[in-house]
């Protein structure tokens, strides 16, 4: 089990700052803006300025209520220090890069990055989200998590580990984090129907239609579907279900990865990455300039979906076979 420990450097950094920028990775997930908004209420309770940060764009229904408390503009002041949660480059970040460059930087993290940027990094790439690491910060700040708090961090941690569907041998540690977290006020209950509750029927049509275009790759290791433009004018990004999407399709037996590609304008395409075990997709993702987890992960890319679906096809086939 992975025992995390708060840097001391950190929580000087905390200490002695006196107001933050607490950014996240462009088109955040509920780790990032759960970890983000907890950390602001305890520095606020700390005394401290805190300003959530977020190029967005907030396209997952579940997170799309709380883009309203973000900025993608930050007035920068004077002494002023940055926190970057659920990423450690200043790319991944979008269009706040040019806000945080230059400023004293930490950064909060569980992916595995080989160089991450900051003057002081946190990095545990056995947490099982950024939101346990929050609220272990928490605690080593000496505080304990407000109702609110607690609730952002189990979403997080739930959103993360897939309402614990991905936690695997040794993973006790998310289960350790959730009960102290349900003991300072979060609700498994509410936290489930937050994530999968109040869908719309277009997302099911939509759900629908990417399932018919499903194709079958590597003898049925690989399924590779996608959402094309017009899809997106007609149910909007309201109308996605992702999360949903992914556990219909790794449950076809003898898949072991899904590809998704989704045509977000006419030149700009989005792909989401999943596996079930042995296949490592972030490994897939950072060969285009994306990374995550090694379940899942995701990347953006210049094209059109026929095209990127062959490059990706020729990716997997170094894992899973050189004939599709």
């Amino acid at each position: 089990m992975t025992t995390m420990h708060v840097p001391q450097s950190l929580l000087t950094y905390i200490r002695e700052g006196s107001t933050f920028l607490i950014a996240g990775h462009k088109e955040p997930d509920g780790d990032c803006v759960g970890s983000q908004l907890a950390l602001c209420s305890v520095l606020t309770r700390l005394g401290k300025g805190a300003i959530p940060c977020s190029a967005g764009p907030f396209k997952r229904p579940e997170i799309a209520p709380y883009a309203e408390q973000f900025t993608a503009e930050p007035a920068l002041e004077a002494g002023m220090r940055a926190i970057i949660m659920d990423c450690s480059s200043l790319e991944r970040t979008g269009d706040l890069e040019q806000f945080l460059k230059g400023l004293p930087l930490a950064v909060i993290d569980h992916h595995a990055a080989g160089n991450p940027v900051g003057d002081v990094v946190f990095l545990e790439p056995g947490a099982p989200s950024v939101t346990a690491m929050t609220l272990v910060l928490i605690e080593a700040l000496g505080l304990r998590p407000t109702k609110e708090e607690a609730e952002l961090l189990f979403f997080g941690l739930c959103t993360d580990t897939g309402f614990f569907r991905h936690v695997d041998y040794g993973g006790e540690l998310a289960f350790e984090i959730a009960s102290r977290l349900i003991s300072a006020g979060a609700s498994p209950k509410r936290t489930f129907q937050k994530i999968n509750g109040g869908k719309s029927l277009e997302s099911r049509i939509l759900l629908g239609l990417i399932l018919a275009r499903t194709e079958s790759y590597f003898s049925g290791k690989l399924l590779v579907s996608y959402e094309n433009l017009e899809d997106t004018e007609r149910f909007g990004l309201q109308g996605r279900d992702s999360d949903m999407l992914y556990q219909l399709l790794l449950s076809v037996s003898g898949v072991e990865a899904v590809a998704v590609i989704r045509q977000e304008s006419p030149t700009n395409c989005t792909v989401g990455l999943r596996s079930i075990d042995t296949v490592d997709v972030s490994a897939i993702a950072v060969q285009f300039g994306g990374g995550g987890h090694k379940q899942a992960s995701g990347f953006t890319a210049e094209g059109t979906i026929g095209p990127l679906k062959e490059q990706l096809i020729q990716a997997f086939s170094k894992t899973l076979g050189a004939a599709p």
